[in-house]
């Protein structure tokens, strides 16, 4: 084997009236630049596409005969001068973020995700959670936020699909070179890699840093491929999602406690920290670590004020989805840092990776510990913010199951990422910019109904035409790298017709999202699909996880079913899903199928990119379209049930969707006046868009995250942080006396002032109630009467409160008076209970404590 004894790197040399060029090609707002986009295409239309729309390596590929005469093209120095412009009036023009909270810049929000999906070049995300965090990154630049982000360097990333002939899936990994991507290696004054440490099991692990722009917003990756480090090390950051849970645990080290040492040491201390998903849960560690060393804290101190601003979002709806480690393997890479670094036992921080109280932690959860180092935790749907309560309720002993301290913000996406060039042409002519500003705007998007029906139609159809046209390519190509005859590459030309209702359903191929539900009845389908009056057809896309043999047999059997012969013009499987098939896909289908089973759809965000595009959601009311459906604005499947006989639920869903697709979807997609308009179809379009486009986009979700979320923990970490960190140290001790103390609190006496036993409705009840709180003070505490409908007491969202005022004391004895006012007529129960009070608690129930009359 050959070793290179030195590096060095070779940059595109460009003219100097073109050197523009490539501050904008280092600057990921060029993809969600339509603008900017065209430029690079109008460069080299075919270079484009075979650098995988990589505008660093089309400079780095393009020759420089092509750059001399670019440079002395007047049309293409205008449309550069253009875009160059929009980049810089971009980066300093007043933002929502500006406008609301000031220019102030301290908040410093750091957002950690394991992958994020910014453009299909960059290979560092496998599915929607990376594009939900590329997503989220852009909106946060659009708005202005004083934000960062982190995630990990993947050398192979994702990996690349194709099928064999049998249609079973494959993989390869194809290497990538950082050098010739949108991104930077991170040094310092004297050109050399700022790197940061790990401390690994007899061993020191070296990390570098790569910076990527998103608009106004940088993320950071960490890469572990430097000369340092032992060949097993360099491959910590290799793939995405690869190796055995001795790599996972290497990786969430690295993201979390590597990638706030990585922030410090680029002079960025985040006071507020977004975990997205646990796999940076880590993180609530380093940040207690920092605080004890750098500001001499004690652990609880740390503990407490780190605390209150971090944030949890959890995507997942079922136990399967969380990294989960045994606790040799965690012994083994934070024996020494918890002895050591945190100053605590076994017992106390093995506690740490459970929010089972009651029980000996027999592993460590990494969402458990996120949740017990975050005071705010959210799911990603109304729907999935009370799966996720279900999911870990055994945590949340004697609390009533609405109050289960897990809020929800529905996901969205970034709009201008997923709609198509000539719709928002469209979009612009008849809105104006405000769509462009403000996508969460609610009366620009009400404006669409202005737009003339021919042009939303024509200018869908051209997108759905651009589609088919797509999907002839790919299907072509596949077959020749799968060694097909002559005549399958030429068969492959009049697959799809471009006037055909088209449905697309893409996504990843987990068996619960039943990919093949719609093949179910194989003869009731092709009846549909075949009829030469009202066509239909179906493009296919998405990955299986490499270990999913499930998920394998899916697109196997979907694969065979597009191989037969009535069946091969109707039906294209695509492979290789990746963002540029989303786009083809988004853009141009007429329905977006979504059929998983419920409530496993933690939100689902693939359906939220056909919106501004113009395309229908055809669902099962799970994640987002729970919240979304409208019936003028799309189909549903099911009315929300939930089945425990699986093969029953496919049964009824599966007919279902044919006769949704048979009474409703068909006829009203090809029902034509004279003018050949489906003006059924387009008054749905308009009101799908007119409803759910300001709704489910990331600008409203990141808004929704910074009031809800960022702006109260940037507060509490600054009251916290003031005096050196006076009154943090306080609320430690003050949490410290009431977990001493709890178990003191006594109902002695709780007697009702209303002798009837029926009262009328305008009417008061009156409770009164005695009370020890032992070394507690009313300060300290809630009491509050809890009651609600006699018959409903155990059903969410039934019951109410209301805190009881202090009426006098006598001795070490509290009395309490509260009063119900009766609104309603029938039977109501009512108990008392005590909560722990402060100022600065986020919700009554975070400590886990509540005492019961």
């Amino acid at each position: 084997m050959v070793n290179f004894i030195g590096t060095f790197s070779v940059i595109p040399s460009l003219p100097k009236k073109l050197e523009t060029l490539r501050e904008i090609a280092y600057n990921l707002y060029w993809t969600w630049n339509h603008d900017a986009r065209e430029l690079f295409r109008r460069m080299d239309g075919q270079l484009w596409e075979d650098t995988n729309h990589n505008p660093v390596l089309l400079l780095g590929r393009i020759s420089q005969d092509r750059l001399g005469e670019l440079e002395n093209d007047y049309g293409f120095i205008s449309h550069l001068n253009r875009v160059y412009v929009q980049l810089n009036v971009y980066l300093q023009e007043k933002t929502w973020y500006s406008k609301k909270y000031g220019d102030n810049q301290e908040t410093n929000i750091a957002y950690f995700s394991a992958e994020f999906g910014l453009t299909e070049c960059l290979q560092i995300y496998s599915g929607g959670l990376g594009i939900l965090s590329g997503d989220h990154v852009k909106s946060a630049s659009d708005l202005g936020l004083p934000f960062v982000a982190v995630g990990l360097c993947y050398k192979e990333g994702y990996f690349q699909q194709y099928l064999a002939s049998d249609g079973w899936q494959q993989e390869k990994y194809t290497l990538t070179d950082f050098y010739n991507q949108p991104m930077e290696l991170v040094t310092d004054d004297t050109g050399r890699p700022i790197k940061i440490t790990l401390d690994f099991p007899g061993r020191v692990v070296f990390v570098q840093v790569w910076r990527i722009l998103v608009g106004r917003v940088t993320l950071y990756l960490l890469d572990t491929n430097v000369a340092e480090n032992s060949d097993g090390d360099k491959k910590i950051t290799r793939a995405l999602y690869g190796g055995n849970m001795e790599t996972r645990i290497q990786q969430e080290i690295l993201l979390g406690i590597g990638g706030i040492r990585a922030l410090h040491a680029l002079g960025i201390k985040p006071k507020v920290c977004h975990m997205n998903e646990g796999h940076s849960a880590f993180l609530g560690l380093e940040r207690i670590r920092y605080l004890m060393q750098y500001e001499k804290l004690s652990y609880e101190e740390a503990k407490t004020i780190n605390f209150y601003s971090n944030i949890f979002t959890t995507h997942t709806p079922v136990p399967a989805g969380i990294d989960v480690f045994s606790n040799d393997l965690v012994e083994k890479y934070f024996g020494k840092y918890y002895r050591e670094e945190l100053k605590i036992s076994d017992t106390e921080f093995y506690k740490l990776g459970t929010i089972i109280r009651d029980e000996e932690p027999a592993n460590f959860n990494m969402a458990h510990l996120a949740m017990n180092t975050a005071g705010f935790v959210n799911g990603v749907s109304k729907l999935h913010g009370e799966v996720s309560k279900k999911l870990w309720v055994d945590g949340f002993k004697n609390i009533p199951f609405d109050e289960i301290p897990i809020d929800y913000v529905t996901n969205g996406i970034h709009t201008h990422s997923h709609i198509s060039n000539e719709m928002q042409d469209l979009l612009l002519r008849y809105l104006g910019d405000k769509i462009i500003q403000d996508p969460s705007d609610i009366r620009a998007w009400s404006r669409i109904d202005e737009i003339p029906d021919e042009e939303l139609w024509r200018t869908h159809e051209r997108r759905r035409e651009r589609l088919v046209a797509f999907a002839r390519r790919r299907l072509r190509n596949q077959i020749e790298n799968r060694g097909g005859s002559p005549s399958d590459i030429e068969a492959a030309k009049e697959v799809l017709n471009a006037s055909a209702l088209t449905i697309g359903f893409a996504r990843r191929f987990a068996t619960y999202k039943r990919a093949n539900l719609i093949f179910k009845d194989l003869e009731r389908l092709v009846d549909l699909m075949m009829n030469p009056e009202m066509p239909l057809q179906l493009i296919i896309a998405g990955k299986a996880h490499p270990r999913d043999e499930e998920g394998k047999k899916l697109i196997q059997e979907i694969y065979s079913i597009a191989q037969e012969e009535n069946m091969r013009k109707r039906i294209v499987f695509l492979e290789n899903y990746d963002m540029n098939i989303a786009r083809y896909m988004v853009e141009g289908c007429d329905v977006w199928l979504n059929n998983p089973r419920r409530p496993l759809e933690a939100s689902g965000t693939s359906g939220m990119k056909i919106i501004a595009n113009g395309g229908l959601n055809f669902s099962v009311l799970d994640g987002w379209w729970d919240e979304g459906y409208d019936r003028y604005a799309g189909w549903r499947i099911g009315s929300g049930e939930e089945y425990e006989d699986s093969d029953y639920q496919d049964e009824i869903e599966a007919r279902q969707i044919y006769e949704t697709l048979e009474k409703e979807i068909i006829p009203r997609f090809y029902q034509r006046g004279e003018d050949k308009l489906p003006r059924g179809w387009i008054e749905m379009m308009k009101a799908s868009m007119i409803k759910l486009g300001p709704e489910f986009n990331t600008n409203r979700m990141v808004q929704e995250y910074t009031d809800k979320f960022y702006i109260p923990s940037y507060s509490k970490r600054k009251y916290l942080s003031l005096d050196n960190y006076k009154d943090g140290k306080e609320l430690a001790l003050w949490k410290i006396k009431i977990f001493k103390n709890w178990s003191e609190i006594k109902f002695l006496d709780i007697a009702s002032e209303t002798k009837q036993s029926e009262v009328k409705v305008g009417a008061e009840f009156s409770i009164k109630a005695k009370l020890r709180l032992g070394g507690l003070s009313p300060e300290d505490v809630d009491v509050q009467i809890y009651y609600g409908k006699a018959d409903d007491k155990n059903k969410a969202h039934s019951n109410e409160f209301i805190t009881m005022e202090l009426q006098g004391k006598t001795a070490d004895i509290f009395d309490y008076i509260g009063v119900i006012d009766c609104e309603k007529t029938g039977n109501f129960g009512f108990t008392l209970r005590v909560l722990p009070k402060h100022e600065m608690m986020i919700n009554p129930f975070e400590m886990g404590l509540i005492a019961w009359a």
